[in-house]
């Protein structure tokens, strides 16, 4: 296969599976919903213009909870049902544009419940938005429901219990999200121990901003089934090997990664050595509004800076869809129909 244009990436259809709802609003959005709330005082500008120019600030983050200090300018805007439906079937609508065919939206429900909502309210909204969004778009979406490193683990517990009851109603997953240090996996078990044995999917953040040690928990004492971000693997290649052999899929959101300093920029990024080894690699936005990106501009970078070639970007993209959160059956017949239009 000869070299990629951005216009084909664009053309292909994709799988988005790691892209955070309160990280993906749309500037203007993010305005007149601070407007109608009367939270203008929550923005550092007002206006899109301005809110860009200093949202790229978030470049200089020299940490990851640095890079993560930055939701603060989105989450008080995220405690109404109305703004929750909005951003949710705002962000479904994005994604179809750049035909996106399959999305996996994570948020923690928990914090939308600032102002009266309840975990259950604030769910309801969310998947309203997205099914809305399936209706007018043609997309398919997904809900992973997080947990929290830095809340007691009762916090975590009870949002795995809230994913459980909305299980095959839109929820699909349940991850784990927030600073690593300090905030190992294994603190969480008894959320985990819940969502597996209700039959959810199980994608825990790990390796992002800490060492391989962090991979090893998500897998042996919380049963991850995919590792977000995974940047550290390569540190340990007894478990790299792990990964490989049993098939475990990374989530690797390159720019991000460039923004929290896991990576010195994207040419010594290790994606392009995990795809070479045999590591099971997805490409993603993980904030689309903070890492000013898109799933196709996540995959330009990879071909065209990472070094990934073209034959192996498109079994990269097909990773999306092969290992999506979808009952078998559908995921083979989406599957089979994305092969046909990228062999088109």
């Amino acid at each position: 296969m000869p070299d990629l244009s951005r216009d084909d990436l664009l053309a292909w259809p994709k799988a988005e599976l790691h892209c955070h709802l309160d990280g993906s609003l749309r500037l203007a959005t993010m305005l007149d919903l601070a407007e109608q709330q009367g939270k203008l005082a929550v923005l550092p500008a007002q206006d899109e213009d301005g809110l860009r120019t200093i949202l790229r600030q978030i470049d200089d983050a020299e940490t990851l909870e640095e890079y993560l200090a930055w939701f603060g300018y989105t989450i008080p805007l995220m405690q109404t049902k109305e703004a929750l439906h909005r951003i949710a079937y705002e962000l479904a609508e994005d994604n179809a544009k750049e035909n996106v065919r399959y999305l996996e939206v994570r948020y923690g429900p928990i914090l939308h419940t600032e102002e009266g909502l309840s975990l259950d309210e604030v769910n309801d909204a969310v998947l309203a938005g997205l099914k809305e969004a399936e209706r007018d778009f043609g997309i398919r979406t997904g809900l992973i429901v997080c947990g929290l490193r830095d809340r007691y683990e009762s916090a975590s517990l009870a949002q795995a219990e809230l994913a459980a009851r909305y299980f095959g109603r839109g929820v699909v997953a349940f991850d784990l999200a927030g600073g690593e240090t300090g905030h190992p996996p294994k603190q969480h078990l008894h959320a985990f121990y819940y969502a597996r044995n209700h039959r959810l999917g199980i994608t825990i953040h790990a390796g992002e901003s800490f060492g391989p040690e962090s991979i090893q928990q998500a897998l042996f004492h919380c049963g991850a089934h995919r590792i977000g971000h995974g940047v550290t693997l390569r540190q340990a290649p007894d478990l790299m090997q792990y990964v490989i052999d049993h098939r475990i899929p990374l989530e690797i959101c390159p720019t991000s990664n460039v923004q929290t300093h896991v990576v010195s920029g994207y040419e010594t990024h290790p994606i392009k050595r995990y795809v070479e080894a045999g590591v099971v690699v997805t490409v993603n936005t993980d904030n689309r509004l903070f890492s000013h990106t898109t799933v196709t501009d996540e995959l330009w970078l990879v071909h065209t800076r990472c070094g990934v070639g073209a034959d192996a970007l498109r079994e990269v993209v097909l990773n999306g869809f092969r290992y999506a959160f979808l009952p078998w059956d559908e995921k083979q017949a989406l599957l089979r129909e994305v092969e046909a239009e990228i062999s088109a």
